[in-house]
């Protein structure tokens, strides 16, 4: 995942090293030169200054080196024998991650939660819903739609066998853009089946925000040895106007990455029904509780105009849409089919996605992410050369 910060840290990086490696080499050099009799102590000397900059290990080398040379200029002569030759057990490989780990630092967060909730007040409940077919008014196969356009209908079957306009020519080139429009939207941290009254749904912090969700998706992403650029960027410091300011990032970052065809705007959702309760779109994958994600599709209808690549998105969104359900089935809520732009108008294949809702927990939303991270480069990989 590239950032300008790191590109900036990596440009430093040489000279640092240099002036790291230029002195403890001389110090050492100089104890062989004043002789034999001096060796040992000033070598000694030369080992504590070059122990301040040099790595561990190649301090220890060298410490070894000079203690050997110390025991040979007392030790008796000894008979050569043959070194015994000893096969070394392979070092076992470091175990990764599974995908249905929760990362630790939500875990601490889960924990710190648990006191500060037991005095709460409530001030609603939170229930889980797992929105399907029934939410939906098309269906073929694992695809559902809702469609709210006022002049579309929709032929899931007939849209399938179009093409996507996606060809990757380099995977590892910056092939998917993720950012966030509203960038401060948040989750709640535990599983309670309620809310407190002082919950804020907002939160400038990227490791609790969207910035969270999408940093999930861009590291299944590079695991899969996709390019991809994270734009971390607030743009709802003020809320009105952040789809303006949104555009002004894709666009720049575009112009920067020629190579990016898949931009997603990642959001959240939030579903409140009218007695105060929210609801929580919610699934289990893999034996794990995931917040569920629902594609918005737009198109040109009634006022939406200057959106001439819509039928081409709506492909694009259909056959995710079947890849994302076909390897874990229940992660995807119906896909939104409405007469809306919001910046998906800047590739063939850009979509807006809302990740669970605010009343699922940041847990369930990370890895929702992760599963929509793999689900995308399953796809993606469809298509590159």
């Amino acid at each position: 995942m590239r950032t300008p910060k790191k590109r900036r840290e990596q440009k430093n990086a040489p000279a640092r090293t240099r002036s790291a490696l230029c002195v403890p080499p001389m110090l050492i050099v100089l104890s062989f030169i004043l002789g034999a009799h001096f060796a040992a102590p000033i070598a000694k000397i030369s080992l504590l200054s070059a122990s301040l900059t040099l790595s561990q290990g190649t301090v220890q080398m060298i410490r070894s080196d000079l203690h050997n040379d110390t025991k040979a200029q007392s030790a008796p002569v000894a008979v050569e024998e043959a070194p015994v030759h000893t096969e070394e057990e392979p070092a076992a490989p470091a175990a990764s991650a599974a995908i249905t780990d929760t990362p630790q630092d939500i875990l601490a967060r889960m924990q710190a939660a648990e006191s500060a909730y037991q005095n709460a007040q409530h001030a609603g409940n939170i229930v889980e819903k797992q929105y399907d077919a029934q939410n939906a008014n098309a269906v073929f196969g694992n695809i559902t739609v809702r469609n709210t356009t006022p002049s579309h209908s929709i032929d899931i079957q007939g849209e399938l066998k179009k093409n996507v306009s996606l060809s990757v020519k380099d995977k590892a080139e910056p092939t998917v853009l993720i950012f966030h429009t509203h960038t401060t939207e948040c989750y709640e941290t535990l599983n309670l089946g309620w809310y407190k009254s002082d919950y804020v749904t907002r939160s400038n912090d990227p490791a609790v925000n969207m910035v969270r969700v999408g940093t999930a998706i861009c590291e299944e992403l590079e695991k899969m040895g996709v390019g991809v650029i994270h734009d971390t960027e607030i743009h709802d410091a003020k809320y009105t106007g952040a789809y303006d300011r949104s555009r002004e990032s894709i666009e720049r970052i575009m112009k920067e990455h020629p190579s990016i065809q898949i931009v997603l705007d990642i959001h959240r959702d939030a579903i409140k029904q009218s007695d105060g309760t929210r609801v929580k779109p919610t699934a289990t994958v893999g034996g794990k509780k995931t917040a569920q994600v629902m594609i918005i599709a737009g198109c040109e209808d009634g006022k939406v105009t200057s959106f001439p690549s819509w039928e081409q998105n709506l492909v694009f969104a259909l056959k995710f849409q079947q890849t994302a359900e076909s390897k874990y089935p229940g992660l995807m809520r119906p896909i939104l089919f409405s007469a809306r732009k919001y910046n998906m108008d800047v590739t063939p294949c850009s979509l807006l996605l809302e990740v669970g809702s605010d009343s699922n927990t940041l847990e369930e939303a990370v890895y929702a992410g992760r599963l929509i991270g793999t689900a995308l480069g399953d796809f993606i990989l469809q298509y590159a050369k």
